[in-house]
């Protein structure tokens, strides 16, 4: 998502709150409950869950491992959810021509440095680069190359940009921002 002007320009960015991450955020967390209730209806010798009788499954040691699964499982489930509720990773960049500055902010953890934002002046960009690896695992990232302190990633890793939407969107910050495009 974007918007813009004639001297101003913004690129929203939506990084945890994707559906993948609701999805595996569930998917963890009932699979990782179920665990647990196994491991603890095989320790209590009681049928919590129906589906599985618990006399076929011995505490030791297939209802300790399962239980350590399951709690391992519950607290990686609170974090994708954590991480979903504080919306980290999300941010805008906002382009200046005006006045010259580029300022990138994103949300990260909870902390003192809960707001992460870098301001660079426009002079200081070198470049805006695409990085392209195609194959089993294809990977088209946008890049912006800062002199002196190296290059800023722009979009996600795991973002699915066609070859086109990648494109247009480098032509289109490079048009604006007056910097040539590099591809590797």
């Amino acid at each position: 998502m974007s918007w813009r002007s004639e001297h101003i320009s913004y690129y929203f960015t939506f990084r945890s709150n994707k559906i993948s991450n609701f999805c595996w955020a569930i998917i963890l967390f009932l699979g990782s409950l179920g665990f647990l209730l196994i491991g603890i209806s095989s320790y209590l010798d009681r049928n919590l869950i129906s589906l599985f009788p618990s006399q076929q499954i011995i505490f030791f040691p297939q209802g300790i491992v399962m239980s350590f699964y399951g709690l391992a499982g519950l607290f990686i489930s609170s974090y994708l959810w954590c991480t979903i509720s504080w919306n980290v990773g999300s941010g805008y960049d906002r382009f200046d021509r005006k006045e010259g500055i580029v300022c990138i902010f994103r949300w990260g953890f909870p902390g003192k440095n809960r707001r992460i934002l870098l301001r660079l002046f426009m002079k200081d960009i070198q470049s805006i680069r695409i990085e392209v690896k195609e194959g089993f695992y294809a990977r088209r990232v946008l890049y912006m190359e800062i002199r002196g302190q190296g290059a800023i990633p722009l979009t996600r890793t795991d973002e699915n940009l066609t070859p086109r939407e990648i494109e247009q969107k480098a032509a289109e910050l490079a048009y604006f921002l007056r910097v040539p495009i590099e591809v590797f």
